[in-house]
């Protein structure tokens, strides 16, 4: 038998991902799935895609439950998990895809969120650039990780060599993203509807309102210690799942655009999951639909002396449950690449 894992919150969107991911790992064996108002009912009955699964059923979501595994990954509603993961032992692998451990400020989880702050836990983003070097070495030394916003992934990734190398200005960004309805989670509700999404469009948690922006000035001073401004701004869509990122900044006065790709390609040329295109090129969310793939697209807008980044990933998977199978390769010590696809569906 492989390494026992549990997964917390299976019925729901990421928790889904998870089981999905997971049942390619080579190493990791799913033996235990948890949920709500989906408890004694199978896998099969309540994701009845993943037939590889649909023979386990949904337990109880509790500490006695979880305990036993070597690796617990807790898909749960935001302020469900902080309680929980305190419950279980310290040498068990804990995963956090929801936001109860990505802050590292107190005051920011109080400004964005209800409930209590519980910490914060490594970050689950392996490719983002810190003053030593990326979080990947964090990860390799922890037992504790929280896996990302999948909104905070795409922008953060995307601006960060630039602003590590001093070519763009911090307290200037601006993020335009256009997400799928998924990355609200499973619950119904009516802005989610069909009949209310189709053939339509419309910006949610306007003039700094979304959780996820606190993440993304957190990730972006981990090279500068300097915490910038942004505005950020999401915008609901009629696709199931993906997020493009349009995200532009100030140019600093010696920037170029061959300085700027030159960072990219630094920063990203041997990472696995992270692409910068050619020159010319930019991403679309159909080409990342299923992989465990960042594709980044990079213009200068001289006109408005802008750095201009474009970046498309699957919010469920490099942005949700990918990054956290990724991060937990890391801390196990795994090929980092292990269960995941590089490869998209199409059309």
């Amino acid at each position: 038998m492989g390494t026992r894992v549990a997964v917390a919150g299976a019925s729901g969107y990421a928790g889904g991902e998870l089981l999905r991911l997971l049942a390619a790992h080579p190493e990791l064996e799913v033996v235990t799935v948890t949920g709500r108002s989906s408890v004694g009912r199978t896998v099969g009955d309540v994701q009845p895609h993943l037939r590889s699964s649909a023979d386990l059923v949904l337990q109880e979501t509790s500490a006695e439950v979880l305990a036993g595994h070597d690796v617990v990954f807790l898909a749960l509603p935001h302020g469900e998990s902080g309680a929980l993961a305190a419950q279980l032992p310290d040498d068990v692998l804990v995963v956090d895809a929801g936001a109860d451990h990505r802050l590292t400020s107190e005051d920011d989880w109080h400004a964005f969120y209800p409930g209590e702050w519980h910490g914060a836990w490594t970050y689950g983003v392996p490719e983002l650039l810190t003053a030593g070097g990326t979080v990947r070495s964090e990860l390799a030394a922890t037992k504790r990780i929280a896996a990302p916003g999948c909104n905070a992934s795409a922008v953060s990734l995307a601006l960060a060599p630039a602003i590590a190398a001093g070519l763009v200005e911090p307290d200037d960004l601006v993020a335009v993203l256009a997400v799928g309805p998924s990355g609200a989670g499973r619950s119904s509700r009516p802005d989610l509807s069909a009949s209310e999404l189709l053939g339509s469009a419309h910006a949610y948690a306007v003039g700094g309102t979304h959780r996820h922006t606190p993440e993304i000035l957190q990730n972006l001073a981990l090279v500068t210690g300097v915490r910038g401004s942004i505005s950020f701004t999401p915008v609901l869509v009629p696709m199931a799942r993906g997020i493009l990122a349009t995200c532009t900044a100030t140019l600093a006065p010696d920037a170029t655009e061959r300085r700027l790709r030159a960072v990219y390609e630094e920063a990203y040329g041997g990472e696995p999951f992270v692409r910068v295109l050619p020159a010319g090129r930019f991403p679309a969310v159909e080409h990342t639909i299923g992989a465990n793939t960042l594709l980044l697209g990079l213009a200068l807008d001289a006109a408005a002396n802008r750095l201009v980044v474009v970046a498309a990933l699957d919010n469920l998977v490099k942005g949700t449950a990918g990054a956290a199978v990724q991060s937990a390769n890391v801390a196990l010590g795994l090929p980092e690449s292990a269960g995941l696809p590089i490869d998209g569906t199409a059309p």
